[in-house]
């Protein structure tokens, strides 16, 4: 079958269009004109340079495709210009759908993020359905992929198959340009780690995320939502886990919330004044406050979403973070490859 990947140069999409790639399909990938390719070295697919922005360029690609994955997304948690995020996370969404539309496409696989969706008062787990709303979400990132998902949802209404997928915080390999959350294992990696937080997060081997777009394609309800995730771990049992496959110490100090959101504040005054992303962004430290934990049952039950141990995901990044060189051997991987 013929298939197109969007945002297969970043990590998810990547190992998306690896899976299909390994399963006979013939995969075809837009990637903007300067997006590097790494992530795809030795990964056979027909690369397409263009703009899901364009939508001569997005027809093109889309053109004797049966399936869509549409993984592409502005992934930042801070922007000079907030509203570039808006621009790529939804108005790209609307460009993609329309001509999916337009061709007729068998299936569209379109991919949210956990960010879209609400978490109970109650500090209980958070599902497809738990009751969300805009003023809910916190940031450009978040609020535009809100934006972007009720696009989705408009266009299932209209007729078109869509499925959603919403990913949590997936971990392992081909992390290229890594997200938060990869960055969080590089600088545990690097000794950046001094201090924990009270927050917690859903944890997911990317493998299984690209897994789950396979199965929403197979067996995803049209205009249902899926949360890909696998386990809820605080950020001190992370690492823990962390120090356990690495050798290199967790940090034992936990900071309040003030103080980070201090430090963040600071961040971003330098950001406003140099253009380089803060080392602390802002949204991120008050999307801390919240334990972001959610239950992934649906996918289980309805699409046969796999639930690898997280243990083993974390234990795949870092082997690839390190041999490919992003960090210095810890000593525990040494005394695994000795």
């Amino acid at each position: 079958m013929n298939v197109l990947v969007t945002g297969a140069t970043g990590f998810v999409g990547a190992n998306v269009a690896r899976l299909l790639v390994a399963e006979g399909h013939r995969v075809r990938v837009l990637a903007r004109p300067a997006s590097s390719l790494r992530a795809l070295e030795g990964c056979a697919v027909e690369v397409v340079r263009g703009n899901m922005l364009d939508p001569v360029s997005v027809a093109g690609a889309i053109q004797g495709c049966a399936q869509i994955f549409h993984v592409a997304a502005d992934y930042r948690l801070w922007a000079k210009d907030p509203a570039e995020i808006y621009r790529n996370n939804v108005d790209g969404t609307r460009t993609m759908l329309e001509a999916c539309t337009r061709a007729r496409v068998e299936r569209v696989v379109y991919t949210s993020s956990v960010g879209t969706l609400g978490l109970p008062r109650d500090g209980g787990l958070g599902t497809e359905t738990t009751p969300v709303q805009l003023d809910d979400m916190i940031g450009p990132y978040k609020r535009s992929k809100f934006l972007a998902e009720r696009v989705a949802e408009e266009y299932a209404a209209r007729g078109l198959p869509v499925v959603i997928v919403n990913p949590s915080n997936p971990i392992g390999p081909w992390e290229v340009r890594p997200t938060p959350t990869g960055q969080m294992i590089l600088d545990y990696l690097l000794g950046r780690m001094v201090a924990t937080l009270d927050t917690g997060l859903n944890l997911i081997h990317v493998a299984d995320v690209a897994r789950g777009h396979l199965l929403a394609a197979q067996r995803g309800r049209v205009g249902e939502k899926y949360i890909l995730g696998c386990q809820n771990r605080s950020l001190t049992e992370i690492f823990q886990m962390l120090e356990s496959i690495t050798g290199i110490r967790a940090p034992r100090v936990r900071v309040p919330h003030a103080l980070i959101y201090l430090v963040a504040l600071v961040n971003e005054g330098v950001a406003r004044a140099t253009g380089r992303p803060p080392r602390v962004p802002l949204t991120g430290v008050r999307m801390a406050r919240k334990h972001m934990y959610f239950s992934a049952e649906k996918a289980v039950r309805e699409l046969g979403l796999p639930q690898t141990p997280v243990e083993q995901a974390l234990l795949e990044a870092v082997d690839w973070f390190t041999a490919h060189g992003c960090v210095p051997p810890p000593p525990a991987y040494r005394a695994r490859v000795a």
